[in-house]
């Protein structure tokens, strides 16, 4: 708590309301008895300038370009980490010693298989189904399976819900694109890391097996670690909102997921990587731009610009040398890397876009990254709920464990009619 406190004058009366600290980044009003004392709201569309909740996990600095998860940078932890060993710190503060995070694979591979019946879910879907519509549908059904991983009151059972859904959801995920294109299930393999296991559910098939190619293996790793947590967007709200009623977390990452599907959210690098294969070619970037640049053309650049970050996006970073890596290793010439290396380097140095912060984020390059690899865009925002459950999974547990916690309900501004006398429908 600061020393300093907010004043506030409202029809000749004035309150002071506490300044708390964080330990880094903005200060904020506690506004909690602003209705109380006043009898106001504050007016605040999309909660930009309202701290929901206190956090101890991700830090974000916009201007800066900065991302911490508990401390660390997601530029040491995407290219020196795993992404278990990230799982491990989100839902438990700090790494893990080797004995540690041997334990935390372990716990996680036992957990990778999901209920035989399970399966008898996908059949009851359209073939043509959208992936995420499935994943809304399983991942929330999983809380009719796992009985004894609900009671929210219950640490251990917290936990073990916890590690449940980290582990099963590359499975479901596997299974949403094995059902979408027609092929038998692949049942997870214990020899395997995460990752791999993952690339491995998803193509290999009966007749022919799939070895996972280490350099394919890091880059979806990576792409895992930059997608694990990022504060209190709209998905990670959603989560946190669903759980305040007291739901359980199946259905509560089930909530996330239809949160995540929106394309204003998850959909980002598929849009991004459509509007470089609508670009198609370098030497028509320069019309493109000056589109981009006209107010009155309906056509926007995909994958530059964030609602937080007003500087270079630092997941973006990892993202472009990840490409380079991967695109190299399969022997893909891609003219649409071509025209995101392009359109890269316009951006960092033509003056509308430096003036209008308009640096490439996470999403411009991960769709090429997913692409290459022989992922459909459809499945994009499939692999970005999977990497996302555990952040998901560790606010919601940092939520259940808050003392100050309350059930959300936000307040409105009500425009509507006044009270007014219902009139019978024969005098209407």
């Amino acid at each position: 708590m600061s020393d300093n406190n907010a004043t506030l004058t409202v029809g000749g009366a004035t309150k002071d309301y506490a300044v708390m600290d964080g330990s880094v980044g903005p200060q904020v009003i506690d506004v909690r008895k602003l209705y109380a004392n006043t009898g106001m709201f504050t007016y605040d569309p999309g909660f930009t300038s309202t701290a929901s909740c206190e956090s101890g996990l991700t830090y974000i600095d916009g201007d800066e370009g900065v991302l911490l998860h508990r401390g660390y940078p997601i530029g040491q932890l995407a290219e020196e980490s795993s992404f278990m060993e990230v799982c491990y710190l989100l839902l438990n503060g700090e790494l893990p010693s080797k004995t540690e995070l041997d334990d935390f694979i372990t716990t996680i591979t036992r957990h990778t298989m999901v209920h035989e019946q399970l399966t008898t879910f996908y059949r009851g879907f359209r073939r043509d189904a959208h992936p995420m519509a499935i994943m809304c549908g399983v991942v929330g059904a999983l809380s009719a399976f796992y009985h004894d991983s609900t009671d929210i009151n219950d640490p251990v059972q917290r936990k073990i819900a916890s590690h449940r859904l980290i582990a099963k959801m590359p499975t479901i995920a596997a299974m949403a694109y094995k059902y979408s294109v027609g092929q038998p299930f692949v049942y997870p393999r214990n020899d395997l890391s995460y990752t791999a296991n993952f690339l491995r559910m998803t193509f290999s098939v009966p007749a022919e097996e799939y070895i996972p190619d280490p350099v394919i293996v890091d880059a979806m790793d990576k792409i895992f670690i930059l997608h694990a947590d990022h504060e209190q967007n709209a998905s990670t709200s959603t989560v946190r909102l669903a759980g305040s009623s007291g739901a359980n977390p199946f259905a509560c990452i089930a909530a996330g997921i239809a949160c995540l599907w929106g394309p204003a959210h998850g959909g980002a690098n598929e849009a991004a990587l459509n509007m470089l294969r609508e670009i198609g070619t370098v030497d028509k970037i320069p019309e493109y731009i000056a589109r981009a640049k006209n107010k009155d053309d309906p056509f926007r650049l995909m994958g530059f610009g964030h609602r937080v970050y007003k500087n270079y996006d630092p997941r973006a970073t990892v993202m472009q040398k990840t490409a380079k890596d991967v695109l190299e290793k399969l022997g893909v010439n891609d003219p649409v890397f071509d025209v995101a290396k392009e359109l890269e380097q316009i951006a960092l140095n033509d003056p509308y876009f430096i003036e209008k912060k308009l640096y490439p984020n996470v999403d411009f390059y991960s769709g090429v990254i997913l692409s290459a690899i022989g992922f459909p865009t459809e499945m994009f925002t499939v692999l970005f709920a999977l990497a996302r459950t555990v952040g998901w999974v560790a606010q919601w547990n940092e939520m259940i464990s808050d003392p100050a916690q309350k059930i959300g309900r936000p307040r409105q501004l009500y425009t509507g009619p006044t009270q007014r006398d219902y009139v019978p429908v024969e005098k209407r």
